[in-house]
């Protein structure tokens, strides 16, 4: 099954979203510094759900979503999951150049690693077997083979 443009949008869409999803919840959440998860803190953490950068990050976060829901219905998981790696790549140079974090030459090794193998991926099948709905399998009965003495 050949990759459409639309296909193609819908990559470049789990890509997109999900970089700037994550971008814009480290950006947001630099605002607060250090929320601990528990029930005595839950107005700390709807404050925090409420800033718009968090606010605008989860909303991103959902598009990368429902895109990766729209990957899974025409591509093998083994094809869409190294795809959106392809965010790891971009999200490192939004760290390192617009939140002015500092990433460590093993790290850009790291990231130059899962370009490479987003690049394989990509040169190959994005599906491996043919996707059946359930509602369109085969309706036939399975039986038990019939022994010989049954025959006869």
């Amino acid at each position: 099954m050949p990759l459409t443009f639309r296909k193609y949008l819908v990559l470049a869409g789990i890509t997109i979203f999900s970089t700037a999803g994550d971008s814009l919840l480290a950006r947001g959440m630099k605002d607060f510094g250090n929320i601990n998860l528990s029930l005595h803190n839950l107005p700390g953490l709807l404050l925090a759900i409420v800033n718009p950068w968090v606010a605008a990050g989860i909303l991103s976060l959902l598009a990368f979503f429902s895109c990766y829901m729209s990957a899974l219905s025409w591509a093998d998981l083994t094809y869409v999951l190294p795809a959106t790696s392809l965010s790891y790549v971009l999200v490192a140079f939004v760290g390192h150049f617009s939140l002015h974090e500092t990433i460590s030459p093993m790290r850009w090794l790291g990231i130059a690693l899962i370009a490479c193998g987003v690049g394989f991926v990509a040169a190959g099948p994005s599906l491996t077997h043919r996707h059946v709905p359930p509602d369109q399998g085969s309706h036939e009965v399975a039986t038990a083979p019939v022994s010989r003495e049954a025959q006869s």
